[in-house]
């Protein structure tokens, strides 16, 4: 049953303004994965503006802060939402007064809306804290786009503790939908993740002499085949999974063969089990062509995030504040992907709810996706994300 929402709605239509500054400001001096010292200062120095105590850091370069209603403490069990800080290595090429000014380095995955977004709801839920039925705790939480992930350090350093979260929730910016939508999926959502760095070792020379070369580049252009092909035809019916390469560095020449070569990739899938099975295989894959070859492909591969998993009754809960908030013309259905998202750890040990927030507008050119020099959003979209956090904050039970 929601409750009345209607003094806090008019209330949160003023913050709104508010958000925008943020995330200009964030926009403009992003920062790198667990480099965020600024933006973090900003956060603090923002969350104190309004009036909240306590505020702590966490996890290197991360805020955490929980908002207490009359008679909770830290016994309690609480609510948690979080947001990410991080940039990305990327050179704007947007021509707007918010422009990047940290050269090469880019929000260009929206992690700027996020924190404005958990900014302008700090600023809601501590206006009307007394009506709260739960502590609610908002994570600042570094490092997203980067391994181990920022979450593990949340995690590690207890940031789901005192008070205990007990239900967790995140959203995140989506192109695909005009500002004013969002979407949701129960269950499986987000794959895991990790990074596959290939050093291959042959032996150089003369691109005529094949009998007194080992040329690392077929040795590489194997494997990346022999991965592939393991992976397309092992992969159990029910689990979707991925193996692609995104980079192959040999600097030989026409009639040089290199030393050596570098490949890059990355394997998704969305079962811990065949996970683990297909690694082993792959440096089993590794180890037979270097025999083959009499060379040497030396596989590390960095163990990313697991997939992601939206807690059914939880997410359905969202989805149904979402379509009395909103209305059922604005809530979508999700489909699968093989994207990953360091929030997935947290899910495998709270229930948690991942949501697509839409912030694209065709009409005014915003329409480019995530990770693009010309990414962007409308800011009518915070409105939206705004919205809906709090309404979960105030009206969700456990």
């Amino acid at each position: 049953m929601m409750i009345d929402l209607t003094e806090i709605d008019c209330f949160a239509s003023s913050v709104y303004q508010s958000m925008c500054g943020y995330r200009e400001h964030l926009h403009m001096y992003p920062e790198l994965s667990y480099e965020e010292h600024e933006t973090a200062a900003f956060v603090k120095t923002t969350l104190k503006e309004i009036g909240i105590p306590n505020i702590q850091s966490i996890g290197v370069t991360g805020v955490i802060v929980t908002i207490y209603g009359d008679g909770q403490d830290e016994n309690d069990r609480c609510l948690a939402f979080r947001a990410d800080l991080d940039a990305l290595p990327i050179q704007e090429e947007n021509e707007v007064s918010y422009k990047s000014r940290n050269d090469g380095i880019m929000h260009a995955c929206g992690h700027d809306v996020h924190t404005s977004i958990l900014l302008g709801l700090a600023e809601v839920l501590f206006r009307f804290k007394n009506q709260l039925k739960h502590p609610v705790k908002l994570i600042f939480q570094p490092g997203e786009e980067v391994n181990p992930g920022g979450a593990n350090l949340i995690i590690d350093e207890g940031g789901l503790s005192n008070p205990k979260v007990s239900k967790m929730f995140a959203l995140h910016v989506f192109p695909d939908f005009e500002f004013g939508h969002v979407g949701f999926r129960e269950g499986l959502y987000m794959a895991s993740s990790d990074e596959l760095h290939v050093e291959i070792t042959g032996k150089g020379g003369h691109g005529a002499l094949l009998g007194q070369t080992i040329n690392p580049i077929f040795m590489g252009a194997e494997f990346i085949l022999a991965s592939q092909n393991y992976v397309n035809s092992n992969s159990p019916d029910d689990v979707p999974s991925v193996i692609n390469f995104g980079r192959f560095e040999a600097l030989g020449s026409t009639n040089v063969v290199p030393e050596s070569a570098k490949v890059k990739g990355t394997f998704r899938t969305m079962n811990e089990e065949w996970r683990e099975l297909a690694k082993i295989e792959l440096k089993s894959i590794a180890e037979r062509i270097s025999l083959k070859y009499g060379g040497n492909i030396k596989l590390n591969i960095s163990k990313g995030y697991p997939f992601l998993k939206n807690d059914p009754i939880l997410t359905k809960k969202a989805r149904n504040i979402a379509c009395e908030r909103l209305g059922e013309e604005h809530v979508h259905d999700l489909d699968l992907r093989l994207t990953a998202e360091d929030f997935a750890f947290y899910s495998h040990l709270v229930p948690v709810c991942f949501f697509r927030l839409g912030v694209g507008n065709k009409s005014e050119g915003i329409t480019h996706n995530v990770h693009h020099s010309r990414f962007d959003v409308d800011d009518n979209a915070m409105k939206t994300g705004l919205k809906l956090f709090y309404s979960i904050a105030f009206s969700l039970d456990f």
